[in-house]
């Protein structure tokens, strides 16, 4: 049996799930989502708590326990909690702000980088170095901030661009530092 599949997910009070035809709808506090699963799959629930059963031992409905209770699992963290990505901007000159619903990034280019709020994200901007990314969906959250960092990618010579709160950059010596050694 998987380990992640076969625990039992706790819903916390003020959060219900519907499952009807396949579709997984969860609906809590912050919001209301929904996503499709595996036919194979089914869906137990019993007072507040909720499991995911396979049918069989084979290779495929085996991968897909574990993934189906994790996506729900993730939808009830959703609509409680919600999801929050934070990212640091490096480098001089760099510098981020919110105007409106539109994030404007300084990034050393000759000209402003914009990305406006989709549904379900909001941005925010607690100083010109740092960005919050909030929302719902974990997947969503995950995917803009991801957007947000492409736009200047963090580079291992003076760790300038845009990363992640907890990520670290492996920095490596430029040219000239091999002269000195032999």
């Amino acid at each position: 049996m998987s380990r992640i599949g076969r625990k039992e997910i706790i819903l916390p009070a003020g959060v219900e799930v519907k499952c009807d035809n396949q579709l997984v709808t969860v609906k809590g506090p912050k919001g209301t989502l929904s996503q499709p699963v595996h036919a194979n799959m089914t869906i137990e629930i019993e007072g507040n708590t909720l499991r995911v059963v396979r049918p069989n031992d084979e290779k495929e409905n085996r991968s897909l326990h574990g993934l189906t209770r994790t996506l729900i699992n993730n939808m009830v963290i959703g609509v409680t909690e919600g999801f929050k990505k934070e990212l640091e901007v490096n480098g001089v000159g760099y510098r981020v702000q919110k105007q409106g619903k539109n994030l404007v990034m300084n990034l050393g280019y000759s000209h402003q980088v914009i990305m406006s709020e989709i549904d379900g994200i909001t941005i925010d901007v607690p100083d010109p170095n740092h960005i919050v990314i909030n929302g719902m969906d974990k997947q969503l959250v995950g995917q803009f901030a991801a957007e947000v960092r492409e736009k200047r990618l963090p580079e291992p010579y003076k760790g300038k661009g845009i990363k992640y709160a907890d990520e670290v950059i492996r920095r490596k010596e430029g040219k000239t530092g091999a002269k000195g050694k032999k």
